[in-house]
């Protein structure tokens, strides 16, 4: 027999976004991941991508944990955590709103604090508190193990605003990737937080392509 080559890279990707907060009525990223499936379908996936789930959580930080632990724990199973093959890896991937942006952002890394500007969709209000009191104090940070600077410049080629971001608020956005940073690391898997601007700075449908990129980005990357 004559030598084979390596085996192709499977990616899955999760995908979660947001539904309505504080002063946000329509969350641009619930309609994303609500219409995600069916576009791409459409659109047809890039080579060696699964998308493996969309899920729409709740903007409220205790009140996401559970939806979001019950996906993340999914991960594990259908996707390479430790000891799984390396030709196949899975990726967390999380939107949320930004209503004063103009722009994507692509979220370098979480703080493990929970500052709220306004009460949650359940009324909960923290005010510098660690989010996991095990990793310390409200300092400490997690960082996507993703080239984003890599990943920012592909898509400005292909035409979006787009930037990677070091802060990522205090509020539920932070929330969640923060809990989703430590679980990827823990499990030898990958996240990452994308804020997206209102439909009324950039319209749906380049908001739709944008995520299309995104993922064939993704797909693309050696790491």
């Amino acid at each position: 027999m004559g030598s084979e080559g390596p085996s192709p890279v499977t990616t899955t990707v999760h995908v979660t976004g947001f539904k309505k907060f504080h002063g946000v009525a329509d969350n641009p990223t619930e309609k994303i991941v609500r219409n995600l499936a069916s576009f791409m379908d459409t659109r047809g996936l890039p080579k060696g991508l699964v998308l493996g789930s969309c899920t729409v959580l709740e903007a409220a930080g205790q009140g996401a944990l559970g939806p979001l632990y019950q996906l993340l724990e999914s991960t594990v199973v259908s996707g390479r955590g430790r000891g799984m093959p390396a030709q196949e890896r899975v990726i967390l991937l999380h939107f949320g709103a930004n209503s004063g942006s103009h722009r994507f952002a692509l979220e370098n890394r979480a703080v493990n604090e929970a500052t709220f500007r306004c009460p949650d969709e359940l009324g909960w209000k923290p005010q510098r508190t660690p989010i996991i009191s095990s990793d310390g104090n409200i300092l400490h940070a997690r960082q996507t193990t993703l080239p984003l600077k890599e990943i920012s410049k592909s898509l400005q080629q292909m035409g979006y605003d787009v930037m990677p971001s070091d802060d990522a608020g205090r509020f539920v956005c932070n929330y969640v990737y923060y809990h989703s940073l430590k679980f990827a690391e823990k499990h030898g898997i990958t996240s990452l937080f994308v804020h997206f601007p209102l439909f009324l700075a950039i319209d749906e449908e380049v908001q739709m392509q944008f995520v299309a990129s995104l993922l064939e980005v993704l797909a693309s990357l050696n790491f």
